[in-house]
């Protein structure tokens, strides 16, 4: 299968059938996915590597457990590049919670609420406040052994710490460590909540530190370099759900070098508000989902995985699961930069698990043959996807400011402030989506890095939700400015966080609020009007309005469109074009999303000889037409760059040890079991034979003239299928 992509996932391993030996490859892997099981035939999906999950398997997973040293094996023994993955926020660690590990129970290091309910992720399974004695147990019991087993790559998910926690005695003691001070209930003061996320954020940002920098240590020690992941949910998500998590600041641990963008239909169907109405905008929440995490490690160089899920947490049904999943789905493929993918969490679930036939019925089945084919040929398009250069249609140069103190405003909520489902952050971010504006977000933690604003050219922002922890990050603002860049900030500066006790009102400075600092560095005066103010060669221009009432009012947001076109204007002299689409070419690839809620009605128009990749019987079709709502993915065939060479363009399986002459092809073609392939197949000429497996299938009504491609059905095998075209 011809290969568009930028280098090859290695997926072998060297080693006996006892530990995994020290592999170095993990800079090499494109696909991946997690799961707690063993190899089973119903789940081998092809990726290049599999996180195997905990030395002591899935919390959430009730089914019987092989030893870990078992699982690897398992999937060894079928070429895969081994990795390993745990949650570092909850676990299966009731050893150490129950006193086998040091003799001493721990159940008080959860995370406990107001109420004093410890918040469960399952049963005896706490969310942890990561003590040093939980860390250190850790260390001992689920990172040395899996070193000790030769894998070289781990992956510390989920570090969260849940706004509503923060009562346990535990969090007290952290509390008195970190301030110097006892402890205060968050409920009290927006200064006590501000502070107690604060203390969340930095716990979970030592703990990381802690773990990696000792990973990469006894790696070291046994000549390995071990790489250290954070597989994460993205800002967006964390502080719309009133989670607290390190995020951006993890850009300047060095012992961090990569991350795993944790979006999928469950984070992004999220209600927001836009014009006034509240309600799922998934393709929409997952773009700036996605936008936030690259974002995050873009300046940094940093490797990005991006995820999507093809069913969700959550119960629903096939057919809600197969929307979400495309719309989730093109909304990763938008951001050409990225080209590494964990294709699904937990195959098992997804495979195996019953849920809902439709909305409408309480019948359960398991996934259906014709979705377990689309999503086959959609994630086996990702091991063949290309980095591009091309760029997203739309008006260039829109970014939103975004901060990590995001999620210290959410909860508990205070008298004179209010952010319903994050209206702040979509009332910058959705006026200009929604009008096919490519909009992007930038993180006030990553100003320090040249790269950060060089492709902005105005700038919106708000400390209407959310405050900057560093006077440093202003400095690298009006130095933008100064240098061309066009600043909107949109705030009235009178919410109660705006007096938390913070760098801008202690030591030498006495700022009311933070936005005055920032102002300062460009000679505006401390709460200036409205108004647009020269500084360099940029400028600054101030709005008045909390950025939520562009979102939660209707028809509320000209204001913002209207001066963000002159800034526009100004920065190049070129206007905002508007448009209810997106479209984007990687490759042979190209990807369609079209917005309802939009300046038009119309659908888009897509020609070519288009193979659609949304429909399991892969048509090929010259035109097509994308509505209101709706995300297109098609591969077409014009675009591939020597046709004269038989090679599967698109297929339910991952194609391995392809042979070509001058009058045959022939491959073989791997996937789970019980699942049905179809094969869209490039050849130079109608073949006289086909075979499966030895047997003559050749069907004169599965060849395609016009594409020269021959539509091939089987039904697939982990252990390979035998295809052989003659011509």
């Amino acid at each position: 299968m011809t290969n568009w992509r930028i280098y090859i996932g290695v997926a072998g391993l060297i080693g006996s059938s006892g530990a995994v030996m020290a592999q170095q490859t993990t800079d090499n892997v494109k696909t991946t996915f997690q799961t707690s099981r063993e190899w089973r035939p119903t789940i081998d999906n092809r990726a290049d590597a599999v996180m195997i999950y905990g030395v002591g398997g899935n919390p959430s997973d009730k089914h019987k457990r092989l030893p870990f040293n078992e699982r690897v094996k398992s999937w060894k023994d079928r070429g895969y590049t081994i990795h390993f993955m745990t949650g570092i926020a909850w676990g299966e660690y009731q050893d150490y919670f129950t006193g086998q590990w040091d003799g001493e129970w721990h159940l008080d290091e959860g995370q406990v609420t107001r109420q004093q309910d410890t918040i469960w992720h399952g049963y005896m399974v706490p969310y942890i406040v990561p003590t040093d004695n939980f860390l250190a147990y850790l260390k001992e019991k689920h990172v040395k052994p899996v070193i000790d087993a030769g894998i070289d790559a781990i992956f510390m998910e989920e570090p969260e710490f849940w706004a509503r926690a923060g009562y346990s005695e535990s969090f007290k003691r952290e509390w008195k460590k970190y301030y110097g001070f006892d402890w205060r209930p968050q409920h009290e003061s927006p200064e006590n909540t501000y502070l107690s996320n604060k203390l969340k954020y930095h716990l979970y940002y030592n703990a990381l530190n802690e773990i990696f920098t000792f990973a990469k240590e006894y790696g070291k020690s046994k000549g390995m370099d071990v790489k250290c992941y954070v597989p994460t949910h993205s800002l967006v998500n964390y502080a719309q759900w009133m989670i607290v998590s390190p995020e951006a600041s993890l850009a300047s641990l060095p012992v961090v070098d990569g991350y795993i963008a944790q979006v999928w239909t469950g984070t992004s169907r999220e209600p927001n508000y836009f014009n006034g109405k509240e309600r799922e905008r998934v393709f929409e929440t997952a773009y700036l989902e996605y936008g936030s995490m690259e974002s995050m490690t873009a300046p940094s160089g940093r490797k990005m995985f991006f995820l999507t899920d093809p069913i969700e947490d959550r119960a629903k049904d096939w057919v809600d699961y197969k929307t979400n999943y495309q719309a989730t789905f093109v909304a990763q493929l938008l951001y050409p930069n990225i080209a590494d993918y964990e294709v699904m969490p937990w195959p098992e679930r997804i495979y195996e698990g019953l849920y809902r036939t439709n909305p409408n019925s309480d019948q359960k089945e398991r996934i259906p043959r014709h979705y377990s084919t689309q999503m086959q040929v959609m994630i086996n398009t990702l091991n063949q996807m290309p980095l591009s250069e091309n760029k997203l249609s739309g008006s260039e140069g829109i970014s939103v400011l975004m901060a990590n103190s995001l999620m210290f405003q959410r909860f508990p909520t205070h008298e004179g402030y209010d952010d319903p489902q994050l209206a702040n952050f979509y009332g910058l971010a959705l006026p200009f989506l929604k009008r096919g504006v490519p909009v992007k977000t930038v993180h006030i933690e990553n100003l320090g890095y040249k790269e950060a604003l060089k492709d902005t050219k105005v700038l919106l922002m708000t400390y209407a939700n959310m405050k900057p922890l560093d006077p440093i990050a202003h400095e690298h603002l009006a130095a933008w400015v100064k240098a061309g860049g066009q600043l909107i900030y949109s705030g009235t500066d009178n919410d109660p966080f705006q007096t938390v006790q913070e760098w801008w009102n202690t030591k030498s400075n006495t700022y009311a609020v933070p936005a005055d600092h920032l102002f300062e560095k460009m000679g505006i005066l401390p709460g200036a009007d409205g108004g647009v103010y020269t500084y360099g060669r940029g400028s600054v221009q101030i709005i008045r309005v909390d950025p939520k009432d562009y979102t939660l009012k209707t028809n509320n947001s000209q204001q913002l469109i209207k001066v963000t076109q002159e800034r526009y204007q100004a920065a190049g002299g070129d206007t905002l074009v508007f448009k209810n689409n997106f479209y984007l070419q990687r490759g042979p690839f190209e990807l369609i999303a079209v917005m309802d809620e939009s300046v038009s009605e119309d659908g888009y128009a897509i020609s070519g000889t288009l193979i659609d990749l949304f429909d399991p019987e892969l048509p090929v079709s010259k035109k097509r037409y994308i509505a209101p709502g709706a995300q297109g993915y098609f591969l077409n065939v014009d675009l591939i760059p020597d046709k004269q060479k038989p090679q599967v363009l698109a297929a339910a399986s991952r194609v391995y040890d392809e042979k070509i002459t001058k009058s045959t092809y022939a491959y073989i073609a791997k996937s789970p079991i019980e699942t049905t392939n179809a094969s869209r197949v490039l050849l130079p000429k109608r073949p006289k034979s086909v075979k499966v497996n030895g047997k003559e299938v050749f069907n004169t009504r599965n060849w395609h003239e016009e594409s020269k491609t021959y539509l091939l059905g089987f039904e697939n095998d982990p252990d390979g299928v035998d295809v052989k075209f003659v011509w």
